[in-house]
């Protein structure tokens, strides 16, 4: 991560559910008052122990600085685009926190985003990390929100549960759709994990996405913005809108799905404040036999500076088989990025992670 050279000291955000204005000379558009804040800033704040730092968490460098309405990707010198090639789940084996970090110290990725749920995720998994992205490596890391089965919560009165755990992915988002969430309970949720990783880290994380992209789900979003607000307001959060045609996108349906998920958490945040990433790539069907050097080139197509591709590289533990279904295809994910052909791939298409 670039830092700003004169940071400024950020200023206290509170949960006031009215948007900034995005001209002095247009009314603000209406956002409705989906659930209380004030037991959302109260639970953050009984948790936020750490101390802020001196200079301001840095945003990407291809993102604009802190602005009254959203920023936008300001214009960079012609050259090579820089993407944040992001391996998701750290935290959720040491088997894959592993191989995560290999790839850090070889700068073969630049950001990881971390499950603080995870029931193997302590400081000792998250001080090698710190000490590894506190060097030289320009590396971001954020919050990987969770919230669906088989992992818990850490905020202790979280509905709906299913024996004492997170719904699955298809309830969750079938009951996202229907509205049955509890939005005031996700938001004091995200607050929980946003202090875990703070007493993780010592600092707020710098970008903050979603286990199963659950962070652009109907009702999730809305939660996810009024903690942020609080929070971690500048960190940015993960947009998965695709910077691919409609047509190119009806052969990848959960890219199609999330894709459209997207629209309403993007307007949401530049309705407040937040930053985004421009677009996003690197859903594919996740099948052993998929040839991920073949599909990734792909992921690179029309990305514009500053865009976020998504990867699950890691090594295969019995923590990891426990927990998940991604396996043997995390060990073909880090094959690809430390294989000697992965610098190449990035030079022909005019891709630097630095």
């Amino acid at each position: 991560m670039q830092k700003d050279d004169t940071p400024e000291t950020p200023k206290t955000v509170d949960l006031v559910f009215e948007p900034v204005k995005a001209e002095p000379e247009q009314k603000p558009a209406t956002v409705d008052l989906v659930f209380d804040p004030e037991p959302v800033k109260a639970a953050i704040e009984s948790g936020l122990s750490f101390k802020a730092p001196e200079k301001t968490p840095a945003a990407p460098a291809v993102l604009a600085a802190p602005a009254p309405v959203a920023p936008t990707a300001p214009t960079r010198p012609a050259g090579p685009r820089r993407i944040w090639l992001c391996a998701d789940d750290y935290g959720i084996s040491p088997g894959v926190n592993e191989g995560i970090r290999e790839l850090i110290l070889r700068s073969r990725i630049n950001a990881t985003s971390v499950m603080v749920v995870a029931p193997s995720f302590n400081r000792a998994e998250a001080t090698p990390l710190s000490i590894l992205t506190s060097g030289s490596h320009q590396v971001a890391i954020g919050l990987h929100l969770t919230l669906t089965a088989p992992f818990k919560p850490l905020s202790a009165d979280y509905a709906p549960l299913r024996d004492g755990a997170f719904l699955p992915l298809k309830e969750t988002l079938r009951a996202a759709f229907l509205r049955r969430l509890k939005p005031q309970k996700i938001a004091v949720e995200v607050g929980a994990q946003i202090k875990a990783f703070a007493a993780a880290f010592g600092r707020p994380p710098d970008f903050i996405d979603g286990h199963q992209h659950v962070h652009v789900f109907p009702q999730v979003r809305e939660a996810l913005i009024a903690a942020v607000r609080h929070a971690a307001p500048e960190a940015w959060l993960r947009d998965c809108g695709s910077a691919l045609s409609f047509s190119k996108l009806l052969s990848d349906r959960k890219g199609l799905l999330i894709d459209h998920l997207s629209g309403a958490l993007r307007k949401r945040a530049k309705a407040f404040g937040l930053k985004t990433n421009p677009a996003f790539a690197g859903t594919y069907d996740f099948k052993t036999t998929s040839d991920y050097a073949a599909l990734f080139p792909g992921f690179l197509s029309g990305l514009p500076d500053g865009s976020v591709v998504m990867c699950h590289p890691g090594h295969v533990d019995d923590e990891l088989k426990r927990l998940d279904t991604l396996t043997d295809v995390r060990e073909n994910e880090y094959a690809f990025f430390a294989g000697d052909a992965f610098p190449a791939v990035l030079a022909r298409h005019g891709v630097t992670l630095s």
